[in-house]
């Protein structure tokens, strides 16, 4: 149903079949290319169980077992204990195979094209009108790998952008739409035309939103992306 690109990336230090049937449940998995903001990762894919990953140096503090099937009531308990925090799950989203084949056969929709250093007055005044939250969660820029925007009678109303992610060739999206165009399908004919771009390229469209984002969520599923899995990780010093 998806491409090897994402489940190559996120089953890369176990196998498939060590996976665990049962939702709910997750199997301990050490993965020694773990970087230290992402030292313990958990992922729950959907419809079946999923995997804690941890770097060698915290399997001991956590008290984890390599290979172990542990509950999440366990994987809390032993997070706590080694006083540390996960920083709240996202969603993680991705193009079906069948719908990357749709998406190489559309054209861009009227209005909506590719963003160049030559938009920079165009964008900076939509910046100005976006609200400032939406701005940093959303993590749309035009220096981004790539970028695209809807327009409406020559004014820029919503754009998207993506970035290589974690140096694969798994691209992140955000987009924006200003208020008063919401509703208008917009945002979806956008990241669907980025997605379209990123696919020639040779990179994956990846979407994330936080679980209680109910208009991301609706958003997702109107682009025609599938729900991959839920994805959490450690909280950094900082937070």
């Amino acid at each position: 149903m998806f491409s090897s690109i994402v489940t190559d990336h996120w089953f890369r230090a176990v196998e498939l079949s060590d996976v665990p049937a049962s939702v709910g449940t997750r199997r301990v998995v050490v993965d020694s290319t773990l970087s230290q903001n992402r030292r313990l990762m958990v992922l729950d894919p959907v419809g079946t169980g999923g995997i804690v990953l941890v770097a060698p140096d915290l399997l001991r503090r956590l008290g984890f077992e390599v290979g172990a099937e542990i509950d999440a009531p366990a994987l809390a308990s032993a997070v706590s204990a080694a006083d540390l925090e996960l920083n709240g799950a996202d969603h993680l989203y991705y193009f079906s195979t069948a719908e990357q084949t749709a998406l190489r056969t559309e054209g861009l929709p009227t209005g909506v094209r590719e963003l160049s250093e030559d938009d920079a007055e165009l964008f900076a005044a939509f910046q100005s009108e976006a609200p400032s939250g939406e701005l940093d969660e959303a993590f749309v820029e035009l220096d981004h790998w790539l970028v695209f925007g809807a327009f409406v009678e020559d004014r820029l109303v919503c754009a998207a952008s993506m970035y290589p992610w974690g140096g694969t060739t798994l691209a992140d999206l955000g987009v924006i739409t200003l208020p008063p165009f919401r509703g208008r399908g917009l945002a979806r004919q956008t990241v669907r035309a980025l997605s379209a771009r990123a696919l020639e390229l040779g990179h994956e469209p990846q979407y994330r939103c936080q679980l209680d984002n109910h208009a991301s969520v609706a958003l997702a599923d109107s682009a025609g992306l599938t729900r991959f899995a839920t994805w959490d990780v450690v909280a950094s010093d900082e937070d």
